[in-house]
């Protein structure tokens, strides 16, 4: 048997940790009967921001387009040929993070049906560790560049060399919007809209409340893309006349593991009954609460947790499971990694990126069962390398 590349293993890693934390979470849950039910009910809420005001039948018709699954494919039919044997450096902000890992993966998957020869650096989620990889990825001397994760304002300085030298860049979670990037050496942050993914993941817990939400925001000030998804949810939130928008509380991600069972425990003791829904920037903040709300007694049905990105392997279980994850909006992470490197390859060949912005998904237990839901990831059922295949005429 040949030996895994390193995001493979790492990827088998992080499933069988998951997998033996989430089978003593579910024996625990069981056994306490838990399951979270919900009642829908007409009311009027206000909207966030500039949108006009949406009433709770509009709220709720907008969370189930989000939740439909096996949609056709919307994205690009048409584009260059494959550069075929190009070498390209990624720099991953932090593997831990399982959709900078998801992406990546994508990202080699596409890549070696050009030939492709990449190599990934890992920057581990620090200031250090990302001056470290761009300088690693730099004495690689790679034909493009494809960034997973960090934000282009932190490393706009460490990008400096290899604008120098004329290396094309492209880019995911690395702005807070998505499509081409303006004043920046990187062409295309590929993404789903963060604040529609942001205000789904709100309407979800409005609707779900029945309007009587009592919320706290998990996010990272670190990332422009999370501080924007966690002030859209907070509009939503706000403008519903009937919740309460508990606390927004900043934690960073690379320090989850060593924070968050001690913040949950705060949370539920400043708090107690009021809070109801917690909503995340990304799903790892659940992955160190989950068993901090067990072992305090809390069911399901007491707090929901729902999340803005982006489709982990635990919070697909959680959600199969039906116990305290009711949904995530998940991004299509392999998806995103082929469009990283048609992307890449567009600018290889003098042509302007796709600009290409992939529907928002809302994954529940209603729909798990499809679009990649049995592999505990959302890989859209849409034929997507078929079409990137024939485009790159591979």
């Amino acid at each position: 048997m040949n030996k895994p590349n390193g995001l493979t293993y790492l990827h088998r890693q992080n499933r069988r940790h998951w997998a033996k934390v989430w089978r003593r979470i579910t024996c625990c849950v069981v056994v306490a009967g838990f399951a979270p039910v919900f009642v829908l009910a007409q009311s009027s809420v206000p909207a966030d921001g500039a949108a006009p005001a949406l009433s709770m039948a509009d709220m709720r018709q907008r969370v189930a387009a989000a939740g439909l699954h096996g949609q056709p494919w919307d994205g690009p039919q048409s584009g260059p040929a494959g550069a075929l044997g190009k070498s390209v450096a990624i720099i991953s902000d932090d593997l831990r993070n399982g959709g900078i890992l998801g992406v990546a993966q994508g990202v080699q998957e596409a890549a070696g049906v050009l030939k492709w020869n990449v190599k990934v650096f890992d920057a581990g989620g620090t200031p250090a560790g990302r001056q470290k990889a761009t300088a690693d990825a730099l004495t690689m001397r790679p034909d493009g560049l494809i960034l997973v994760g960090p934000d282009t304002r932190a490393i706009q300085p460490l990008l400096a060399p290899f604008v120098n030298q004329g290396t094309p860049m492209v880019g995911w979670h690395v702005s807070s919007a998505p499509g081409p990037v303006a004043n920046s050496p990187v062409a295309m942050n590929v993404s789903t809209n963060p604040l529609e993914v942001a205000r789904i993941t709100a309407m979800a817990a409005v609707t779900l409340s029945n309007g009587r939400a009592g919320v706290v925001i998990f996010t990272d000030s670190g990332y422009a893309i999370a501080t924007a998804k966690a002030n859209a949810m907070a509009e939503v939130i706000r403008a519903c006349q009937t919740c309460k928008l508990l606390e927004i509380r900043d934690v960073a991600i690379a320090r989850n593991a060593e924070l968050m069972p001690a913040v949950t425990r705060e949370l539920l003791a400043r708090y107690g009954g009021q809070w109801t829904h917690a909503l995340a920037v990304n799903d790892i903040y659940f992955d160190f609460a989950v068993p901090e709300l067990i072992k305090v007694g809390q069911s399901g049905r007491k707090i929901s947790l729902l999340s803005a990105g982006d489709g982990s392997a635990s919070a697909f279980m959680r959600i199969q499971a039906k116990t305290f994850q009711t949904g995530t909006v998940a991004e299509p992470l392999n998806l995103h990694g082929w469009q990283l490197v048609d992307e890449l390859n567009r600018l290889f060949m003098h042509q302007p990126v796709s600009g290409y912005v992939p529907p928002v998904h809302l994954v529940t237990s209603d729909n798990i069962a499809f679009d990649g839901g049995p592999r505990l990831q959302y890989d859209p059922d849409n034929g997507y390398r078929h079409v990137y295949r024939r485009i790159w005429k591979q």
